[in-house]
């Protein structure tokens, strides 16, 4: 999208319609998502034409920008309403997985795995629960969902998203968003568009090209307009070389002009860069300030630099939501009481259904016998649940057991369960002689209004890498040592957005770490700490080599000692910075290495965000991707290790082998971006299309995902419908001796009269399927004529790929046992 592109060209950026060219074919336009919508989508109503006409300049204005609220709930934003005339405030929370506020919540399964059940109906039942909770909770606006697609595996939000197929990534937000908005509650889909990364996310220059954009990231969102989604987020990046939130060609050409979206654009948090470029751009509303839409908006329409027309028109896009939700004319509609017996219902079903089994050598899961009698439990998220990302999507959960104590309960009687730390996260008191002079440095107290200070020297007996990890109640301690200070404040929105499980202790307190190699002897120690207006605790732990290695020892112990090993490893997320590497943090590597030599019966639960890489992944007996599983994530867990519930989870984004072998690999231009300009030359090669135009062998292909029981797919038969679709037709079998869950994946061959790049393979549809011991089913996928076209940069509209294409039917991208041909072309419904 080039600043010098024509309007017609700009239009045609997402066509609504998927136009069967003459040179390829002859047939049918076939409707978008959108443009289905946008026929039913009602202009403003005659209450709102009134209320526009009696606003005041000033009021107007105050319903474009955020404010603090008086009445604050620990939500994220506040937009002041207008009394006089009947208009409420607005009350805008995060939640890609539970309402986050001050006040307790349903605390679900991150999006990640929500998307790997395969489950659209899931994702409108697991929306219904957010849409509940946040009205009852005093929210009228969810910030949710989001719908970026997974293209580096290091993105820090990757667990906030569905995945990295755009097909799964649209079914799967339209039917949250209904879910959401069917309780009441509007929900805002972002971040529009192409905020794939943490990295500089505030100033990099994505660039994609037309065909990308259409053909990958922007479906998710055409489907959230489609579904009727009140709100659109606009993001922090700037795209092909203007900001999103001032990008008229975004904004207005394509989510509005073409998709026809009736709702309101709004910043993400400090995402504005203007007054004037935005609001003629199409933004309506800034968050979560008025730094431009608000005395600077005033002079500009007093001024004629805005036309107060601009104004109006953003004010009743805001109010025609609010009418359509009912908040207008003076009552808002009751607001339900939370349920949550019902949400941590939900929540359970959607750990259960997305638990992925990655890895199972025969005898391993579920566990019966005497491996169910004698377990030995590894690693510090077995005892500290964790139970959802950092950043926007952390929620205050209702409860949440430690999967020890569900995987104690679920043994029974009479078994033998052991445990093991084998990673310190939160580290061991320092030695008594290791302070002088000394301190209570496990529970130092400083008073309301008082600073505590402490200069000495802290004493090592031999030379070792120590953690030093300070956990504290109130403004974080000022900690130097031989003068350099440990723990100073972090750029950016990193001071404030931690990751969901290293950044609190057990007992709440915040904690933070600085790692330094230190020297046999003594090294000067100060500390400053300030009581503020509650007072404080805080203390200063270590972690060291040597207590690393004790703990490591134990564990090892732990596993010699027990007939089967369950080790928990993490990798703890959060908004706001990426990943470095695809290897577990800390020592996690060495500590599997140590505990599989002991016990190779060990399987691996992995709470992790993303792709992980397992360069020990054949040491192991199992590896059973949870994610962040929720609340319920402990009760989920127990019940897969024990097959009391089949796996049911599916990978919704390819796992490489390791950091050299992946779509961003080596190329910077890619990821991060040079001199600010990030380059998305991959094309429509997003994700699994990526490693087969590459011939690059993944660790685990997207879809990937094993059950306890087998199952036969036969009998494929495909048929032209209306419109350019096909239906593939096809008999799925469970051949073992369990019930079980399996996901029918069914993927589509290029065309053979385009002339344009195309994916090897790209899924055309999936149907999950739960099957008892024994039973056969006929399944029916249907491939819409959308998913079998692609973006024709020239005509700048979709083109139906005609010709005979190969459709193939497995269970992951690269496990396809059934295939066959169809010929398709534009035909008349």
């Amino acid at each position: 999208m080039s600043h010098s592109m024509s309007r017609r060209s700009a239009l045609g950026l997402l066509g609504g319609a998927i136009t069967v060219a003459a040179a390829v074919t002859v047939g049918v336009a076939v409707p978008s998502y959108a443009a289905v919508r946008a026929r039913r989508s009602p202009g403003a109503g005659p209450r709102v034409e009134s209320l526009v006409g009696r606003l005041t300049l000033d009021e107007k204005i105050s319903l474009l920008h955020g404010a603090d609220d008086p009445k604050g709930l620990g939500q994220a934003g506040y937009v002041a309403g207008v009394p006089r005339l009947g208009i409420p405030p607005l009350r805008l929370a995060d939640g890609p997985a539970g309402v986050r506020v001050a006040a307790r919540a349903t605390a679900l399964p991150a999006p990640v795995m929500l998307a790997s059940a395969f489950d659209p109906e899931l994702a409108r039942r697991y929306g219904r629960v957010i849409g509940r909770e946040g009205r009852a909770l005093g929210q009228d606006v969810l910030l949710s969902p989001m719908v970026n697609l997974i293209r580096t595996p290091y993105a820090g939000r990757n667990f906030e998203t569905f995945g990295e197929d755009p097909l799964l990534a649209a079914d799967l937000v339209a039917e949250e968003i209904k879910g959401i908005q069917g309780e009441g509650l509007i929900a805002t889909v972002k971040h529009f568009a192409l905020n794939n990364q943490e990295k500089d996310r505030m100033s990099v220059d994505v660039r994609a090209d037309e065909r990308t954009l259409h053909e990958t990231e922007l479906r998710g969102f055409e489907a959230a307009v489609g579904a009727g989604a009140g709100a659109v987020m606009g993001a922090y990046n700037k795209v092909n070389g203007t900001f999103a939130c001032e990008s008229k060609t975004l904004l207005s050409d394509v989510l509005r002009e073409r998709w026809g979206f009736a709702g309101w654009v709004m910043t993400d948090w400090f995402a504005q860069h203007s007054t004037v470029a935005s609001i003629a751009a199409g933004l309506d509303m800034e968050m979560p300030d008025d730094s431009y839409f608000g005395a600077a908006l005033k002079r500009a329409v007093q001024n004629g630099s805005v036309p107060e027309a601009q104004v109006d028109r953003s004010v009743r896009r805001i109010l025609g939501v609010m009418e359509r939700f009912g908040l207008l004319g003076g009552s808002v509609p009751p607001r339900p009481r939370r349920d949550p017996k019902a949400g941590a219902a939900v929540a359970l079903e959607v750990a259960k259904a997305g638990a992925t089994l990655l890895r199972n050598t025969p005898g391993t899961l579920p566990l019966t016998g005497r491996a169910a009698r004698d377990i030995a439990v590894i690693g510090p998220t077995a005892t500290y649940p964790f139970v959802s990302g950092g950043g926007s999507a952390h929620v205050v959960p209702d409860h949440a057991r430690a999967p020890l104590d569900a995987i104690t309960s679920r043994a029974g009687r009479g078994a033998r369960v052991t445990h093991a730390l084998g990673e310190d996260l939160y580290g061991k008191p320092l030695p008594g002689a290791a302070l002088t002079p000394g301190f209570d440095a496990e529970g130092q107290q400083v008073a309301a209004g008082k600073e505590w200070t402490y200069e000495g020297t802290l004493t090592v007996a031999d030379s070792d890498e120590w953690t030093l990890v300070v956990h504290y109640s109130g403004e974080r301690p000022k900690v130097e040592l031989a003068g350099e200070e440990l723990y100073p404040t972090l750029p950016g929105v990193a001071e404030f957005f931690t990751g969901g499980l290293t950044s609190s202790a057990p007992d709440g307190l915040n904690v933070r770490r600085a790692t330094r190699a230190l020297t046999r002897g003594g090294h000067r120690l100060t500390i400053r700490a300030e009581g503020g207006d509650q007072g404080q605790t805080f203390r200063l732990r270590r972690v060291t080599g040597a207590t690393r290695a004790a703990d490591v020892a134990d564990a090892v112990r732990a596993a010699r000692g027990a007939h089967a090993v369950v080790l928990f490893a993490y990798e703890d997320a959060t908004e706001g910075q990426d990943r470095t590497a695809l290897a577990l943090p800390g020592h996690q590597e060495a500590l599997i290495r140590a505990v599989t030599a002991a016990n190779p019966r060990t399987a691996v639960v992995l709470n992790t965000s993303s792709a992980t890489a397992m360069p020990w992944l054949e040491r192991t007996a199992a590896v059973l991707q949870m994610y962040y599983p929720g609340q319920e994530g402990a009760a989920a867990t127990a019940a897969v290790l024990f097959g009391d519930c089949d796996p049911g989870g599916r990978l919704t984004q390819t796992f490489p082998v390791d950091d050299r072998h992946h779509p961003t690999a080596g190329d910077p231009r890619r990821y991060p971006g040079v001199d600010g300009v990030e380059e998305y030359t991959e094309g429509i090669h997003v994700g699994y299309r990526w490693y087969d135009a590459e011939g690059v062998r993944p660790l685990f292909p997207f879809g990937h995902g094993l059950s306890y029981t087998s199952f036969s797919y036969t009998d494929l038969t495909l048929r032209r419908v209306e419109r350019g679709a096909v239906e593939a037709e096809f008999t799925v079998r469970n051949t073992g001796d369990r019930d079980g869950v399996t996901v029918a994946q069914v993927y589509v061959g290029p065309s053979p009269d385009f002339k344009l790049t195309q994916a090897e393979r790209a899924l055309g549809g999936y149907r999950r399927v739960a099957l008892r011991a024994g039973e056969r089913r006929r399944l029916t996928v249907h491939v819409s004529g959308r998913t079998l076209s692609a973006w024709d940069a020239e005509r700048h509209d979709w083109v139906l790929g005609t010709g005979r294409r190969t459709v193939q039917v497995g269970t992951s991208a690269c496990e396809l046992p059934l295939s066959g041909t169809v010929f398709v072309k534009g035909a008349s419904a």
